[in-house]
């Protein structure tokens, strides 16, 4: 099955050309919303496993509807943001792929996404 990836980008141009670049590295992309309030009842619809987000939206923040989301559910995800040091000062450990952005860093961290969700995680001593 392929990955499920949520768009949340309130450029059309830009969630489009996303979309595209996604389905052509083989994922699925099951939504793509513009708002904050959009893309925390998109999440709730379509379950994704992972969801790119612009950090900073036209109506509302990306950065509030991924902690909404993630309040429900853990939910993987990779920011992406014209000023990725703003998003880095609001939450410092976040994943943030500076705008514009070329196909082969998006897939490189996207990958280490995916790798990261399959890898085994350290139950500790028995």
């Amino acid at each position: 099955m392929a990955l499920r990836i949520l768009i949340v980008e309130d450029d059309f141009m830009i969630g489009i050309h996303l979309a595209e670049m996604l389905e052509g590295m083989g994922y699925e992309v099951c939504s793509v919303e513009a708002t904050e309030a959009d893309a925390v009842a998109a999440a709730e619809r379509c379950r994704p496993d992972l969801m790119i987000v612009d950090a900073w939206l036209r109506d509302g923040s990306g950065i509030a509807a991924v902690a909404t989301i993630c309040r429900s559910r853990p939910v993987p995800h990779v920011f992406v943001s014209g000023d990725a040091a703003s998003v880095r000062a609001v939450l410092p450990a976040a994943v943030v792929v500076e705008k514009p952005f070329r196909e082969d860093v998006l897939a490189r961290v996207i990958q280490r996404m995916v790798d990261d969700m399959a890898a085994p995680r350290d139950r500790g001593p028995d």
